[in-house]
């Protein structure tokens, strides 16, 4: 039962405090590690594949283990003191976890820009919460920008943590966030990381291969309850979704470009290199800034629908038991 209540307390947490700025984050402690131990790796294997390959994979080992380690040690001590002690702890860790209310602020700033006519500080929003390149991106361009890290980051940043941490509490979801950070800082077919983030990236692809699906089954259910067009987001996401380069970051985007009636996808820019992706969706008209909060309203309803359906499970299973 402390599961349950952690895990719905710190989805609470979250959608009503986010991420305060002035508290060290779990993640950046993950990517502090990253950092340090890509440097002290790389200066002492051979500089060949096989190498940066055994690097990359000491790292993917490392960092989970780590992790569950600290955080399973941390609940287990605070238990020890008191159970309430634990239960606050696993609260917090659980909200750290989440990002849904710092998803729908972030995305919001960017469409109160382009809704302004600022599309400079339109392009400066968008890339607090895009790895892409935004310099070269209209207006269409940023609010698809915005859309598409939405929906996907319903995916990584709501669901899948969500998914572990009534599970297996705190310890799992940030056994999942540490995944998913690396993923995100070496898990890219640079020539840096082509071999030294293989591991990582794979690890982050089977971590997310269910909880992408779910998350887009609910995306789904919360464009039904949204007003926006469900049925198409259901043929869409049939269709589209395997298009994408990524075996699970198209699931949801391919939802939501159904929902909206808008295209999404299709090539980017990254660290000055254009990269071909395919097209999600149909292009029935140009993505608007009303579409970022059409689907920060998506990604918040298939929240609380995935929330209430975890818990309902969870609770079925502890009386089961």
């Amino acid at each position: 039962m402390l599961t349950l209540c952690a895990a719905a307390g710190g989805f609470a947490l979250d959608l009503l405090c986010g991420d305060p700025a002035w508290l060290l984050h779990p993640v950046v402690v993950m990517g502090r590690y990253i950092t340090s131990f890509e440097r002290f790796v790389r200066a002492r294997l051979p500089k060949t594949p096989k190498g940066e390959l055994l690097g990359g994979a000491l790292l993917a080992l490392t960092l989970p283990l780590l992790t569950l380690c600290v955080t399973l040690g941390a609940c287990r001590l605070a238990r020890r003191i008191h159970w309430a002690l634990e239960l606050a702890l696993e609260t917090f860790w659980c909200a750290q976890a989440l990002a849904a209310r710092g998803l729908a602020s972030e995305s919001r700033n960017v469409s109160e820009a382009l809704q302004g006519n600022k599309l400079d500080s339109a392009r400066t929003a968008v890339g607090r919460i895009v790895g892409r390149d935004t310099a070269r991106l209209d207006a269409e361009g940023v609010a698809k920008a915005a859309v598409e890290t939405v929906a996907e980051n319903f995916s990584d940043g709501v669901a899948a943590p969500m998914l572990c941490m009534f599970l297996g509490g705190a310890p799992l979801a940030m056994v999942y966030k540490s995944i998913n950070t690396m993923d995100s800082m070496v898990g890219y077919t640079s020539e840096r990381y082509l071999y030294f983030g293989r591991f990582a990236a794979k690890l982050d692809d089977l971590a997310n291969y269910l909880p992408s699906r779910i998350a887009a089954l609910f995306l789904i259910f919360a464009a039904a309850l949204t007003g926006q067009d469900a049925k198409s987001a259901w043929r869409v996401w049939r269709r589209d979704a395997n298009k994408h380069l990524s075996p699970n970051a198209g699931q949801t985007e391919a939802a939501c470009a159904g929902a909206l009636g808008v295209q999404l996808g299709g090539d980017a820019w990254y660290f000055g290199e254009k990269h071909e992706k395919a097209a999600l969706g149909d292009a029935t008209r140009r993505c608007e800034p009303e579409d970022i909060l059409k689907t920060n309203r998506m990604m918040l309803c298939g929240s609380v629908l995935l929330c209430l359906a975890c818990a309902a499970v969870r609770l079925w299973i502890v009386r089961g038991l």
